[in-house]
């Protein structure tokens, strides 16, 4: 239900009224009483039934030669799995437990997300008030360790994997963690941006008189991006306290229309910002360190369509429900992500939640029987049309209103009308291919069979457009009077 864009509990009916499709579907009050009584451990076990699913999925796909994808940045391929870290507010109209101010002066949640940036898979999130600090390092340990518990284990201790945050996850703290995890046998580093602070830009001072230290940037398509360059500046400033290894990389670029500049930024003329990784030297140009940085922008694409698969709303008052909601909804995103991963190729398997539902979720289909086997047929002409894949339906198009008649039946064109013979004409009429069929007695009403009406009856038209029996297309033949 969340997968196909519900929004509340009550949205169960869309499924209970396919019974055919979904079985038997729990009504809304039995819902709710299973969403109140989810507490930790039921929690625990809904995250290890996940991530048995997704190792199943990941192993059918490699059967099947539908390998995990690797990550691209900069036109280049990222090796191994790339994990990425942020959080986003979420407005609440209405008083609910744990919700409170936000830093935008508004009023909700501020959860913190995981993603898989290889897939969209949403590996795990962790629900918390409005309040909450978007740099505590505490929140963003539990999130990793939920998003390494996702990962299967020939994956997670097999596969090098980078973990990309904002500056919210620039805290000493959580790089020491990181540093932790591969000391336990995980192959596992960081892109995570950097805070311009007081002593950093007098470095950066220092460095608009250096023109031989900066090289050009590159663009998302692996070209030389204008009016952009880099620097490592690891030797110029003090890491004392970060994990053995780590380098820091600057990026300046002119400032575009609209960007919103600091007063250091604004005097220098330049747009700094900084990233720390511990990527070994060598192994990969700066270039394509800063690059691969960049592209942590997409975690913004993933939340946005997470929010329109459940976590967008939240149903209840109280806070267990709405983190049971929580999880239940990046449940909804894998099953999404999993069958583009396995079932879908071209643009579907690319597409957005949203296009993903208009072609192919909501598609008219029709359920079939035979061989003792169930089929969903649908429509592939309209699947595939100009008209139902690039707008809706235009609302301003008269519809035919259904009945009790014609529900599920549909339009049949009209039956042409049929000369009459002589012998059937016994009287004059004002139509003249009038049959003989009204000549109705004294005291009787014109009264016609409903059956006839809704063409559920075999019958010749008349030709007269006096009568349902007329006016509804069908023939009927002459009976006697």
């Amino acid at each position: 239900m969340l997968a196909d864009g519900g929004e509340a509990i009550s949205d169960l009916t869309v499924l209970r009224d396919q019974p055919d499709v979904f079985g038997q579907v729990a009504s809304t009050p039995t819902a709710w009483r299973v969403m109140a009584g989810i507490g930790a451990s039921e929690l625990t076990g809904l995250r290890q039934a996940r991530a048995h699913a997704r190792e199943v999925a990941w192993a059918q796909a490699t059967e099947t030669g539908r390998a995990v994808p690797p990550a691209r940045a900069g036109g280049r391929d990222i090796p191994g799995l790339v994990i990425d870290l942020d959080a986003s507010l979420v407005i609440c109209h209405s008083e609910k437990e744990n919700t409170a101010p936000t830093f935008k002066h508004t009023y909700g949640y501020h959860p913190l997300f995981g993603f898989l940036d290889n897939t969209g898979e949403a590996l795990a999130a962790v629900l918390r008030a409005g309040n909450a600090g978007s740099n505590t390092a505490a929140d963003h340990i539990t999130v990793l360790d939920a998003c390494l518990a996702q990962i299967p284990e020939p994956q997670r201790y097999g596969t090098p994997i980078l973990v990309r945050a904002d500056t919210a996850g620039c805290t000493r703290q959580f790089l020491t963690h990181i540093r932790d995890l591969r000391a336990q046998g995980i192959d596992i580093r960081f892109s995570i941006g950097a805070a311009i602070t007081a002593p950093l830009r007098e470095r950066l001072a220092w460095l608009l008189d250096q023109p031989d230290l900066w090289i050009p940037a590159v663009d998302t398509d692996a070209g030389l991006r204008e009016h952009a360059e880099i620097c490592e500046i690891t030797p110029l400033v003090d890491l004392t306290g970060y994990s053995a290894g780590t380098r820091m990389i600057v990026r300046r670029e002119r400032p575009h229309p609209g960007a919103q500049l600091s007063l250091f930024d604004e005097v220098t003329g330049w747009r700094h910002q900084v990233l720390i990784t511990d990527t070994p030297p060598g192994d990969t140009p700066i270039q394509h360190l800063e690059v691969r940085h960049r592209a942590h922008a997409r975690v913004e694409d993933r939340i946005r369509c997470g929010k329109n698969t459940g976590f967008g709303r939240f149903p209840s008052r109280v806070f267990a429900i709405n983190a049971a909601w929580l999880e239940l909804a990046l449940t909804g995103i894998d099953l999404l992500v999993w069958s583009q991963l396995l079932l879908l190729d071209s643009d579907l398997a690319h597409a957005e939640p949203k296009k993903l539902r208009y072609r192919l979720l909501h598609v008219p289909a029709r359920l079939t029987r035979g061989g003792r086997r169930l089929r969903l047929r649908r429509d592939l002409a309209l699947a595939e049309s100009p008209r139902h894949r690039l707008r809706p339906p235009d609302r301003a198009t008269p519809t035919r209103h259904l009945n009790r008649h014609n529900l599920s039946r549909p339009r049949q064109p009209a039956t042409p009308r049929r000369t009459p013979t002589p012998s059937s004409v016994t009287s004059p009429h004002p139509h003249p291919n009038h049959i003989n069929t009204h000549q109705h007695q004294p005291g009787t009403s014109h009264r016609h069979n409903p059956r006839e009406r809704a063409g559920l009856s075999e019958s010749r038209h008349c030709g007269c457009p006096s009568g349902p029996c007329c006016r509804s297309g069908r023939q009927r033949p002459p009976t006697p009077h």
